[in-house]
């Protein structure tokens, strides 16, 4: 099977062509930097350029597109000289990436974000539901990307995820570790729920849903349980054999961040076992994994 994936060079994007490799399937890797330095095909790809889009993919003719680039600097995103280069990329990239598969006839993985609903409540987003409210720009242009996927394409997985961390790239896990070199104490949020999600898990889960026709919206996160942002860290720390204190404290007491941020990132994953999937790996195993990977680099 031949993948396109766009935004190769990011945290998921990286973890997708050693994946796909590993498969034994044919990764094409695509981003906006000059050069790719793993062992694949690699073409340099800007997805705000409508007509490279489609001239690439067209090219190409993948079996499926997986669909990682994306702005994902959240609180960046609220500035208003950044919003039309957000819009750019997250919503317009989306919709010609998708137009262009559909050209083709080709399977397309569109990754999302719990971002897109409101945060309120206890309960866990199912995938289905559509009480959509995103509190931030970035959560908008990730919603409007789903609806441009949904209008253009049948064969499609729309993936929402939270709290990504992997080796390549920047996440919570490297801010923490570079944190606790200069303090020995760190105030970390505790009223903002979710599970975190680890790139190699999530790209095996990607592969899986790829290799066949069961599409739809899923909801992907690490097992393990509901956390907070301070037990993330806590358990980091840990691991890393850290002596950081890590103060709990509420988002208010935290500040005001430029993005709201939602206090409700709990979801559902049962469709995926549902539809035959395998369950990803607890997120304590996947942060201890992370350090041992991190440790061989």
């Amino acid at each position: 099977m031949k993948v396109l994936v766009t935004g190769a060079n990011g945290q998921l994007g990286w973890d997708m062509i050693l994946e796909l490799k590993k498969r034994g399937h044919e990764p094409i890797a695509t981003d906006i930097i000059d050069s790719f330095e793993q062992d694949c095909e690699y073409i340099k790809l800007d997805i705000t350029d409508k007509s490279a889009v489609h001239e690439v993919i067209e090219k190409v003719k993948p079996d499926a597109v997986a669909h990682c680039a994306a702005w994902t600097a959240v609180d960046a995103a609220e500035d208003e000289e950044n919003k039309p280069k957000v819009y750019a990329i997250n919503v317009l990239g989306t919709k010609y990436i998708a137009e262009a598969c559909k050209e083709i006839d080709c399977k397309m993985i569109y990754i999302s974000t719990d971002y897109v609903f409101s945060g309120e409540g206890t309960e866990p987003w199912e995938p289905d539901c559509e009480n959509f409210a995103p509190l931030n720009y970035y959560g908008k242009t990730k919603l409007e990307g789903e609806f441009a996927v949904k209008k253009a394409l049948e064969k499609y997985y729309i993936v929402r995820t939270s709290w990504v961390f992997g080796s390549h790239g920047n996440n919570f896990v490297k801010t923490m570790l570079k944190l606790s070199e200069k303090y020995s104490e760190l105030r970390v949020v505790n009223d903002q729920i979710g599970t975190p999600t680890y790139t190699p898990d999530l790209a095996r889960l990607l592969v899986d849903m790829c290799e066949t026709d069961k599409y739809g919206i899923y909801h992907a996160t690490n097992e393990g349980g509901y956390i907070s942002w301070a037990e993330f860290a806590e358990e980091i720390f840990r691991v890393a054999g850290k002596n950081t204190r890590v103060i709990p404290v509420t988002t208010q007491e935290y500040g005001i961040s430029k993005a709201k941020r939602p206090k409700n990132s709990r979801m559902d994953k049962k469709k995926q076992i549902d539809k035959g999937f395998s369950s990803t790996a607890s997120w304590k195993d996947a942060v201890s994994d992370y350090f041992f990977r991190v440790s061989k680099i």
